[in-house]
């Protein structure tokens, strides 16, 4: 097929990438949000295309279907192809979020539609957004495995984080200098340099957003991972730190909750249980390794790629089959002159 699909989530696109379709991104001269294109920060396969609006435009009756992220890539796909998600365009929204707000009552962007099916990629996602009308699918996500690179030699804990002071208690910013007193942190991620601005602490060091085979190589010398997140999907980086072969001690929030067996890490509500956590990681290597061991193979087989294509291929081509047909006076009124 040929999917058209914005540059949003870094991690999960380079992912979807690798599938045996061909992926046009739009692309902008600045670039943005609305025409990233291609990331420098990843390798992706040749069959992820730039276009531009032009390309598009030109290209439009090629496109098979569209993966939408954003309510606003729904107008931008009608100017730039002329063509209408969910009217003479079959369209799948993927929602990465967790809802926001009075979250068991938030309504998603496309809950009153139902000729555009939401993918969510955890099934707490699923429960808890309310998405009324619109079909609901959920696909996990998948992840490139990065190797067994585990050795834990450094006595520390790694914390990935994005935007720590922006996002602050989401991200668990507040728990850092308690879990500090326990283990010292090496904490990774977009925004992290702001740290100091939030966490004063002796032993909590901003390692910062290194390229990805960097971090992988940085995080696999930490003897634990540390998932201090109050409320997210499920981290990529959680994930990746498992099939890297770390043992996990995090909050038992969201999907967290249901990923880690207690072969594979700690996860509690109770900060004491987590802190009890990291000491005994701490005191006794082989446990981490061993626990480290097992949260990769559970990692590896969960949140495999293949899976994740395999699953993803049935999405598309189901959604492609129920292609919407729509009268003329319905596409005159959809796409604007």
């Amino acid at each position: 097929m040929t999917v058209l699909h914005w540059h949003v989530h870094g991690s999960w696109s380079t992912a979807f990438v690798q599938g045996r379709h061909r992926y046009l991104l739009p692309t902008l001269p600045e670039r943005g949000p609305w025409g990233g294109g291609r990331p420098a920060a990843w390798t992706w396969p040749d069959a992820a295309q730039e276009c531009s609006p032009a390309d598009l435009a030109a290209r439009a009756d090629e496109i098979d279907v569209v993966v939408l992220q954003r309510p606003e890539e729904i107008e931008l796909v009608t100017r730039w192809t002329g063509r209408t998600p969910g009217v003479d365009l079959p369209a799948v929204w993927l929602e990465h979020n967790t809802p926001r707000g009075d979250a068991p009552a938030t309504r998603h962007p496309v809950a009153e539609r139902d000729d555009i099916p939401v993918v969510h990629v955890t099934h707490f996602n699923a429960l808890m957004w309310d998405c009324g009308r619109a079909p609901v699918r959920v696909v996990e996500h998948g992840v490139l495995d990065p190797g067994h690179r585990y050795t834990g030699e450094l006595d520390r804990a790694a914390v990935v984080v994005n935007e720590p002071v922006r996002r602050h208690r989401v991200t668990g910013t507040d728990l850092l200098p308690g879990f500090a007193d326990t283990v010292g942190l090496d904490v990774f991620g977009i925004g992290s340099e702001r740290l100091p601005e939030a966490v004063d602490h002796p032993d909590v060091r901003v390692i910062g957003d290194l390229p990805q085979h960097r971090m992988h190589a940085e995080l696999a010398l930490r003897r634990v991972y540390l998932h201090p997140i109050r409320w997210t999907s499920l981290g990529l980086a959680l994930i990746e730190a498992m099939m890297l072969g770390l043992p996990v001690v995090g909050l038992a929030t969201a999907e967290a909750a249901v990923s880690v067996p207690s072969d594979a890490g700690v996860v509690a509500t109770d900060l004491s249980v987590l802190h009890d956590a990291l000491r005994a990681y701490r005191a006794d290597p082989d446990l981490a390794r061993a626990h480290g061991t097992r949260a990769r193979e559970i990692a590896t087989s969960r949140f495999a790629v293949s899976r994740f294509l395999h699953d993803w291929d049935d999405v598309l081509a189901e959604t492609v089959a129920s292609r919407p047909t729509a009268s003329v006076s319905e596409l005159d009124a959809a796409v604007p002159l």
